[in-house]
């Protein structure tokens, strides 16, 4: 991290407050969107000279104190936060591992038991590590990528397969730029980025608003060739194990169509890895 991606940040994310928002009068015509440095000054209790050497790069060593009052000020939720005290150095970070590409044998048997619940594993760069046989039915069996930063803005038919694209899209970029903060010379990553920012505008645009958070509980809409429609709730967990992994597990609402569309999806993963069932656990690693 360097200087100028403090600034860059903090610019992103004051942009984004409205004067309402901060509960700051809003009168005559505003040259910038969002809060003015002098705005944010104020809310943070410190001189718009210090704020302005922040977001140009010239003051270099904010305190946790400072750092916290800004968190106030840009209303920055616990992901933010986090993010912004790795940007000033604050947070205590050893030397980050890569992500191991294994999945451990545990988890992929605990996952090849799931036929009704499409499970992956991927890492900070998004790539997907392993992944069950009614999660490879449900993502069209990895025919594009098994990036899924890749799947969503450089797949043609991304913006069908997610109803929701732009929610999606927006939040695909948060968590990535959480997990580059985390692992920001990590080559994988840095590869990844370099590859989105080369070929999709609209990640740019992205990453670009500085957002960073975690996933949480979400809800998605699939659209597939096979099944239509699908509303499937996303469950997120680090694998413990394997720091840097996440495994993601997807359900429907019991006794609903996209229950009995996932079923479908399942009974024809099935259909079509039998020779695969027979011999072995009925899950892919990468």
């Amino acid at each position: 991290m360097t200087p100028s991606d403090l600034g860059a940040y903090l610019r992103a994310r004051r942009a984004q407050v409205t004067p309402g928002e901060a509960d700051l009068p809003s009168v005559g015509h505003r040259r910038v969107p969002g809060l003015r440095r002098e705005e944010v000054a104020l809310l943070a209790g410190v001189s718009v000279d210090y704020y302005i050497r922040l977001e140009q790069g010239r003051e270099r060593t904010p305190s946790a104190q400072v750092i916290d009052a800004l968190t106030a000020a840009l209303r920055l939720d616990e992901d933010g936060r986090e993010h912004l005290y790795r940007l000033a150095g604050l947070s205590p970070r050893a030397r980050v591992a890569a992500v191991p590409d294994r999945v451990d044998p545990s988890l992929l048997q605990l996952m090849a038991a799931w036929p009704d619940n499409p499970a992956i594993v991927y890492n900070r760069a998004y790539d997907v590590l392993a992944s069950n046989a009614i999660a490879d039915a449900l993502f069209h069996d990895w025919s594009h990528s098994r990036n899924l930063m890749h799947i969503v803005f450089t797949d043609p038919a991304a913006r069908a397969f997610y109803r929701d694209w732009h929610d999606v899209a927006r939040n695909s970029v948060a968590g990535f730029r959480l997990g580059y903060g985390k692992a920001p010379h990590d080559p994988r990553i840095r590869r990844v980025l370099s590859e989105l920012l080369d070929q999709s505008p609209e990640f740019a645009e992205l990453w670009a608003h500085h957002d960073a958070r975690g996933k949480a509980l979400e809800r998605k809409r699939f659209h597939h060739h096979d099944v239509g429609t699908l509303t499937l709730t996303m469950q997120t967990f680090d694998v413990r194990s394997s720091p840097g992994q996440e495994l993601v597990v997807y359900h429907a609402e019991p006794a609903s169509p996209s229950s009995q569309a996932l079923r479908l999806l399942g009974s024809l993963a099935a259909t079509r890895t039998q020779a695969d069932l027979n011999a072995g656990p009925d899950v892919r690693p990468r």
